[in-house]
């Protein structure tokens, strides 16, 4: 059969009628299959929820592999720490506007913690570096969050006259003056400046 064959069956056809008040009543049939058989709406939510959960996953993987390959790309030399560029942070907050809570890089390589409801306001990168003498992590994070890192949860908070402070169960630091920290960690903090917000 050719095409012309098929066009002149395809119009030769009719569509199929249906009573006036079927699709009037449609929407209702339709809620009604739906909540005689709740496992099929649920078993929906789950597969979304499911797919939605490893999209999120999927998409922040890509997203820190594409900004850590765009710094190598571009020529961009490149210091063991990555997140002292601000390249690096700019080009992640414009791939995840008001939900980078905090870009981490240890031991393990680099994460990217997400806030799932697009909360994290616009404000100024801040960027920690803690040592033990043997193990370093670095995160750049906004004043307000509270992360896990170097083994604690910490508040990262900025002050009014561009310090830094750190504050845990173990820690209160301040990039002005340390109140109190653990003698054997080196602390370094420092504002990045104007980032892409």
């Amino acid at each position: 059969m050719n095409n012309s064959g098929l066009d002149s069956i395809l119009k030769k056809a009719r569509v199929p009628e249906r009573p006036d008040d079927f699709w009037e009543f449609f929407p209702r049939r339709v809620i009604n299959g739906l909540a005689r058989n709740p496992s099929l709406s649920g078993r929906a939510r789950a597969d979304h929820s499911f797919l939605a959960r490893w999209a999120w996953a999927l998409a922040t993987a890509v997203g820190v592999l594409a900004a850590v390959l765009a710094i190598h790309w571009n020529g961009a030399k490149t210091s063991p720490d990555v997140l002292a560029s601000l390249k690096l942070v700019d080009e992640t907050m414009a791939m995840f506007p008001h939900r980078v809570r905090a870009i981490v890089q240890d031991e393990h390589g680099l994460r990217l913690m997400l806030s799932e409801q697009g909360d994290v306001p616009a404000s100024t990168p801040l960027y920690v570096k803690i040592c033990d003498g043997r193990h370093c992590s670095s995160l750049v994070t906004f004043s307000g969050q509270e992360v896990q890192f170097a083994g604690q949860t910490l508040t990262v908070l900025a002050d009014a006259h561009g310090g830094i402070i750190l504050e845990g169960n173990k820690l209160l630091w301040s990039s002005t003056e340390p109140l109190y920290s653990d003698n054997h960690l080196k602390i370094e903090a420092k504002n990045l400046g104007a980032a892409a917000l």
